[in-house]
């Protein structure tokens, strides 16, 4: 079996201690962290963002070393900057409006492009990349692996909350960066040849001057050799965070074994799987999801038995079976979406007390 190497993202929020409210770092936690992260740590576009990011790790085990040694830097830094490190798709109640943009030559050309789609995009996500070093073989994966989005992404679900309001959804951060072009589900592409003409014709046209622009909640990345996973909320925990990520892993191998058996997963029409998505945004682990093969509803908790069943021949080949059997935890004691809820509930709607629980459960098994 290939490698599958792994690089994980994670993008957070940077919390005044009182007020609860996002608050700039000011760069000083990127400053700081670069002396000893190096590019580790980056900036985003909101000035209440910070971005971590693991080097190439061959396994969950180093991703794992990686990542504890990250968010335990992160949390530091915020801390000696008087700040707070939060990890949710959402912050509970603060207003875009109100935060500020980094100066960045980059941002500046995708607000003037955007206008306020760019301004109010105030939300935090995980990306995983799994390593292909193959593109057509990237394409094809990609192509069967678009079917168990939804799957993967109900289980991130950590953003039930929109500028003070319980939206309804379990994820609310899809939408609103559904507002961005040429993001959500990608297409059917029969080749890298056919996936680099489209974005030929992209640039040519000048609707992107690079595929970086292409926000698929999954792409081929334009300059690694990885499929990127985009379309997961950042979980609380790094024991969420983990298990997605090796999740991603397994799935990707497993549809290469099939591969190399002549084997395939059906690939299923965009329009299809959006459906589920949809689902999975509203009501997470929660609710009812579509199989699509058998034409009929399914409770969302028996398809992630499924799921688990469907990658169980590689996740001992690949190490990550502790990570992948944390789904039994994520199933039992409910999303970081659900969590935030139940706090919101329990406390009869204070928001100050979801960010508290948000804060605590980022250094959960780290500090």
């Amino acid at each position: 079996m290939p490698l599958f190497t792994l690089g994980i993202e994670e993008e957070f929020q940077t919390v005044d201690p009182i007020t609860r409210d996002l608050k700039s770092h000011l760069s000083k936690i990127v400053e700081g962290g670069q002396i000893t992260l190096q590019e580790r740590v980056k900036a985003e576009m909101h000035q209440a963002v910070v971005e971590i990011g693991t080097n190439i790790c061959q396994n969950i085990q180093e991703a794992r070393q990686e990542l504890t040694f990250l968010r335990k830097e992160i949390i530091e830094l915020g801390e000696q900057n008087g700040l707070r490190i939060a990890s949710a798709g959402t912050h509970p109640f603060a207003d875009w409006q109100d935060q500020l943009i980094t100066p960045n030559e980059r941002y500046d050309a995708l607000i003037d492009e955007m206008r306020d789609v760019a301004r109010s995009n105030l939300i935090f996500g995980l990306h995983v990349h799994v390593g292909i070093e193959d593109r057509n073989l990237a394409i094809q994966t990609m192509n069967a692996v678009r079917y168990f989005l939804p799957h993967i992404y109900a289980l991130s679900t950590n953003s039930p909350f929109w500028c003070g309001r319980n939206t309804g959804f379990k994820s609310y951060r899809s939408k609103v960066f559904d507002k961005f072009p040429r993001t959500g589900i990608p297409d059917y592409f029969a080749s890298a040849a056919e996936y680099d003409s489209y974005i030929d014709l992209l640039v040519k046209t000048g609707c992107i001057d690079n595929g970086k622009k292409i926000w698929w909640d999954i792409r081929p990345h334009p300059f690694f050799p990885t499929i990127e996973f985009r379309i997961c909320d950042v979980p609380m925990r790094i024991d969420e965070t983990l298990c997605l990520a090796a999740l991603m892993q397994a799935i990707v191998a497993k549809i290469h074994k099939l591969m190399q058996k002549n084997l395939n997963f059906r690939p299923y029409r965009r329009v299809l799987i959006n459906e589920n998505k949809w689902r999975a945004a509203r009501y997470g682990i929660q609710g009812n999801l579509i199989d699509f093969g058998k034409q009929k509803e399914v409770p969302y908790i028996e398809l992630c038995h499924e799921l688990m069943e469907f990658v169980d021949d590689v996740v001992d080949e690949l190490g990550s079976r502790k990570e992948v059997e944390y789904l039994h935890t994520i199933l039992a004691e409910g999303t970081g979406a659900d969590r935030q809820l139940a706090v919101f509930e329990q406390t009869g709607g204070d928001l100050l007390a979801v960010v508290d629980y948000i804060v605590a459960e980022t250094k959960r098994g780290i500090l």
